[in-house]
């Protein structure tokens, strides 16, 4: 296995007697409720494969019952697979000894839950320093490294409180220092803001962006809400049944489904609010224009509504200083149909048309059809 922060092959986890016989058999073929029918078995992770680069946020989303959970206790055994490879830091973790295992979890992965999981009768500051406290660390060392762990989490000022004075995002912020406090290499998330008011929940979302950004960490993060995984996903791998339909960016997630069932999970979501100009960019035509408005590649549609609007010149979009490619208003409206994340003033406003009435909103539509 190669550098990836984190490579899984063929990974199976199957609950039930005999699980082990399971892999390789014409049994593996059965869906999940012949599998359980003829042999009393579960196949929670089926033959599962990805690799999580350094520093990325990988999100692994699915529906209940999908596998996601177990998936990410197998990455450090706290599950046992039945079968298939994981290597963290292109270490061979099947392969460790229980002390090696130890070793891994104390130093090198940490994980938050869903429940915090945290002391109540020790203070904020000595649940953050759990961990050094268990790796050996002296007292003064471990509470100088958690106090400083508390205020990267906007937790200052809190260290002599015991979790039930705490709000549950207070509590959540803990846990999260708690992980961050043995400097691992790699954070593993469990749905750990699903019990979270979504105001809360939203904030907790924004603090795990701000902290990859400012740490740099390795994280796994496990989630039913692709709100959540669209925010939070470098890259997203959907699962269901205890397989993996699909991993990509959310642009492609949302731009290419695999199948049904990706486009039946994002159908819902705003195309203009993900997908990028680079993504329905064209090479411009023979006798277009190239003195329009400029953005970067990366720029998201709902972002580039302004500059269409300001100018009938196609907008030129850019890549590391080279033009890759050309986006006009129809391109824009072929993109994303009105009242599909643009909205229909926006939509409308491209279209060359006023938003006052239904009946502009159907010329509009008209208008973009006809070109």
């Amino acid at each position: 296995m190669g550098t990836a922060a984190i490579e899984v092959r063929g990974l199976w986890k199957i609950f039930g007697p005999k699980a082990d016989r399971i892999i390789g058999s014409p049994d593996a073929e059965l869906d999940s409720a012949a599998l359980r029918a003829k042999t009393g078995c579960t196949a929670a992770v089926r033959d599962v494969s990805f690799e999580v680069r350094p520093g990325e946020v990988f999100v692994v989303m699915g529906l209940s019952g999908s596998g996601k959970s177990t998936l990410v206790r197998c990455l450090t055994r706290l599950i046992e697979p039945t079968g298939g490879d994981v290597a963290i830091g292109g270490e061979d973790v099947r392969g460790m000894s229980a002390a090696q295992l130890r070793e891994l979890r104390r130093h090198r992965v940490s994980m938050v839950f869903q429940h915090f999981g945290l002391l109540p009768h020790r203070r904020v500051l000595d649940n953050v320093a759990y961990g050094l406290e268990i790796q050996g660390v002296a007292k003064a060392v471990r509470h100088e490294k958690a106090r400083a762990i508390l205020s990267l989490v906007g937790l200052e000022g809190h260290e002599d409180s015991y979790p039930d004075q705490l709000s549950g995002g207070m509590q959540q912020r803990v846990g999260l220092a708690r992980a961050l406090a043995v400097d691992p290499e790699v954070l593993l998330f469990d749905e750990p803001f699903s019990a979270l008011d979504p105001l809360i929940r939203r904030d907790m979302q924004a603090e795990v962006v701000r902290l990859h950004r400012e740490v740099g960490k390795t994280m796994v993060f496990i989630t039913h809400d692709l709100s959540e995984a669209l925010k939070l996903g470098e890259r997203i791998a959907i699962m269901r049944n205890g397989s993996i339909v699909q991993v990509g960016t959310p642009e492609e997630l949302v731009g290419a489904p695999a199948d049904d069932y990706v486009a039946d999970f994002v159908r819902d979501v705003p195309k203009s609010h993900v997908l990028s100009l680079r993504w329905i960019s064209r090479q411009p035509d023979a006798d277009e224009p190239l003195d329009g408005p400029e953005l970067p590649a990366d720029t998201v549609i709902h972002d580039a509504i302004p500059a269409a609007m300001a100018s009938a010149r196609p907008i030129r979009v850019v890549a590391d200083g080279e033009l890759v490619g050309v986006v006009d208003r129809v391109d824009l409206l072929g993109a994303v149909r009105l009242g599909e994340g643009i909205g229909a003033q926006a939509g409308e406003a491209l279209a060359g048309t006023p938003a006052s009435s239904s009946a502009s909103s159907a010329s509009a539509s008209s208008s973009a059809e006809e070109a």
